[in-house]
């Protein structure tokens, strides 16, 4: 089984840029999106369906604004659409698959960049997100919860990480909150693989970064430990080019 991972910042951007042409190719079995800044009627769903896919949505609110979906070609037992947290909820942040074997988690973790007001909302999310997902792994013990987490966790996800301590997305508070979040019983599926440095999955528009491969790795694929002996493997895709960020394979 093939799961993608991928913020394409903008779907509409991303398939005037080729995506569904890819999609074709890469043929994943499920593929979460974050920030489709779209609804279902802005794209169309004809071409996903031709090629077998399931879709579903959960945009935000205010248009053209974050929001998450779900492509798949396992039909879902069920779909939970939100947190349960209105808060949250308004700004399409989280989906939930479950299939017969295991659930799959799509979020899209807020950034903090903005200002000190976001970043206040960001911690808060973290602690009512680690909450949340705790809970549910009582009922749900074989999760896949996958996204852009909006975090370098350790300094080999980052580039020039003495540059970017004081960053929001590499703060220690930020770093910290991983640290307890996998000890809660996840793993971090990439790093089981990939032991590597200089791999990424964003990169700014600024001053060539993408080129120069100065990135940050935000985006991840954390399953729970009772998942943990299904991993065949997991890769980053750099080459593939809709977006700034990329997308991450997990094979299961």
């Amino acid at each position: 089984m093939k799961i993608i991972t991928y913020n394409v910042n903008g779907l509409r951007s991303a398939i005037s840029k080729g995506f569904f042409d890819w999609l074709k190719i890469e043929n994943p079995d499920i593929i979460g999106l974050q920030e489709i800044k779209a609804r279902p009627e802005d794209i169309g769903t004809f071409e996903l369906e031709m090629m077998g896919y399931h879709h579903y949505w959960f945009p935000a609110q205010k248009p053209g604004y974050s929001g998450v979906a779900v492509f798949t070609k396992i039909k879902p037992l069920s779909v939970q659409y939100g947190c349960e947290n209105a808060l949250y909820d308004k700004e399409g942040r989280f989906l939930k698959l479950d299939f017969e074997d295991f659930s799959f988690i799509n979020a899209y973790h807020p950034s903090g960049s903005s200002g000190p007001e976001r970043q206040d909302f960001k911690m808060q999310w973290l602690e009512y997100f680690l909450d949340y997902v705790n809970q549910l792994k009582k009922k749900y013990p074989k999760m896949i919860l996958s996204g852009d987490y909006n975090i370098c966790h350790k300094e080999i996800d980052i580039h020039s990480p003495h540059k970017h301590e004081n960053m929001s997305g590499f703060l220690p508070e930020e770093r910290a909150w991983f640290d307890r979040y996998l000890e809660c019983g996840y793993t971090d599926a990439f790093r089981v693989f990939n032991q590597q440095a200089h791999q990424y999955t964003w990169w700014s528009y600024r001053s060539n970064a993408r080129s120069k491969n100065l990135g940050w790795r935000i985006d991840y694929h954390i399953v729970t430990n009772e998942l943990k002996k299904h991993l065949k493997h997991s890769k980053i895709l750099s080459d593939v080019v809709h977006s700034d960020h990329c997308p991450v394979v997990l094979e299961l």
